[in-house]
């Protein structure tokens, strides 16, 4: 049986897209120390996606930009990117496996698993290939706005981002749909 871990990263923060994998490993070429990516340290996180790129059977990145999460809300651009990523696959699985409590709408068989990411090893590897693609793009915009800090906090709500927002605004890549964006626009456009 072929099972397709899923796990997204990027629900939280006030900017950027919400960035999901799908990952389906090879049980011929097991990779030792899967786990929760937010349990890893960067430099481990780097190494294990790349083992995981090299091993897995199918791996495939899915997303939902900015403007998305504020047209759909975040939930829901969370089930379109695990669905993008699905999609993605070049082998498809005989069951999926979702990190958390709820299941996006798809034709795959489903199960959804609170702390997945640090149990099931599919899971796992999603959770890692997602983490180090969308730290990577935060890294790459902060070299666009380097006001922010995106390379430090990931687009969270850090007080050293909320404290630049206050400073410079809102940029492109910011969820205005989010309070805390919403509150500095608004806060923006009374003055």
């Amino acid at each position: 049986m072929l099972i397709a871990g899923v796990d997204e990263v990027g629900r939280g923060p006030l900017a950027g897209a919400v960035v999901a994998a799908a990952v389906i490993l090879d049980p011929n070429r097991p990779i030792a120390g899967l786990n929760d990516s937010k349990k890893l340290t960067a430099k481990r996180r780097e190494q294990l996606a790349f083992e995981i790129r090299e091993k897995a059977l199918a791996w495939s990145l899915g997303r939902a930009e900015v403007e998305e999460i504020d047209a759909i809300n975040i939930l829901q651009a969370t089930f379109l990117a695990m669905q993008r990523a699905l999609e993605g696959l070049a082998v498809q699985p005989d069951l999926v496996k979702i990190d958390g409590n709820r299941c996006p709408p798809s034709a795959y068989k489903m199960e959804a698993i609170v702390g997945g990411d640090a149990t099931v090893a599919e899971i796992s590897a999603a959770s890692i290939i997602a983490k180090v693609a969308r730290d990577a793009e935060l890294v790459a915009l902060d070299a666009v706005y380097p006001q922010y800090g995106f390379a430090k906090h990931k687009g969270y709500g850090t007080a050293v981002h909320l404290a630049a927002l206050r400073e410079f605004g809102a940029t492109p890549i910011h969820r205005r749909s989010f309070a805390p964006i919403r509150d500095i626009l608004a806060a923006v456009v009374s003055t």
